[in-house]
């Protein structure tokens, strides 16, 4: 029963989000399981430039340390912000959800160049939720019942726990960064007097992405129409 219960919420899932925390999940338990070790994994950039391993520019993405309390809750995060923004503002918009990976990914691999950053993931989550968080100003959160705080503030909340873990704040401040980037260039500036849309999401990404929407001023010919479609029974008859 509860597996057909996993199964319905896993299937429920809209198709960016499952993707992303499976590839996550499989990461972490390929490393567990050592099939796979974090250093097949981290981001190089000599390796990846000389040796073209170019997996490692997808990989430092998915791997988020071994098993434990940071690894489930950054898949807590991922998974609940992931989902909240691909089923909220990008309802209908997988591709610009898409591009915003992209457009993510990339600025947090150009930094990564310039700094001795091996793993990604944990930025990538703090992007999603500053995104979220600023698309959702009013909502009133509660950080383990200890403190309340409007949406806005969630991902400096979280690099402050992070650095009461005694972790660097570097990656939650380069996800703050990035965040920013987007939804000042996605929501701000478009908006802005002499203002323009400037990430313009490519159209090969809503071929493969978003379903095309069917013409409401599409009419079809009369042989076309349903109710001049020969019924089941009729085209099962035999001529006499």
């Amino acid at each position: 029963m509860a597996y057909q219960g996993f199964a319905q919420e896993y299937l429920g899932m809209p198709a960016v989000t499952r993707a992303y925390t499976t590839a996550c999940v499989l990461t972490t338990a390929a490393v567990q399981l050592e099939f796979i070790t974090p250093f097949q994994l981290y981001f190089n950039p000599d390796l990846i430039f000389r040796k073209f391993q170019i997996w490692r520019l997808i990989t430092n993405f998915l791997f988020f340390g071994p098993l434990g309390f940071s690894f489930f809750f950054n898949m807590i995060f991922l998974y609940r912000y992931c989902r909240m923004l691909e089923e909220g503002s990008f309802r209908g918009r997988t591709a610009d959800f898409v591009f915003m990976f992209l457009f993510g990914g990339f600025l947090m691999t150009l930094f990564g160049l310039f700094a001795s950053l091996f793993f990604l993931g944990q930025a990538f989550t703090i992007m999603l939720v500053y995104v979220w968080s600023r698309r959702n100003p009013y909502i009133r959160m509660n950080f383990f019942g200890l403190l309340n705080f409007q949406a806005p503030f969630l991902p400096w909340v979280l690099m402050g726990f992070s650095l009461l873990l005694g972790n660097s704040i570097i990656i939650d401040l380069l996800g703050i960064a990035v965040g920013h980037i987007y939804y000042f260039l996605e929501d701000v500036f478009p908006n802005q007097p002499g203002g323009k849309k400037l990430l313009l999401t490519p159209g090969f990404l809503k071929m493969v992405f978003d379903t095309p929407e069917e013409d409401p001023n599409y009419n079809p010919l009369p042989e076309d129409r349903p109710e001049n479609q020969p019924r089941d029974q009729d085209q099962n008859q035999q001529p006499q």
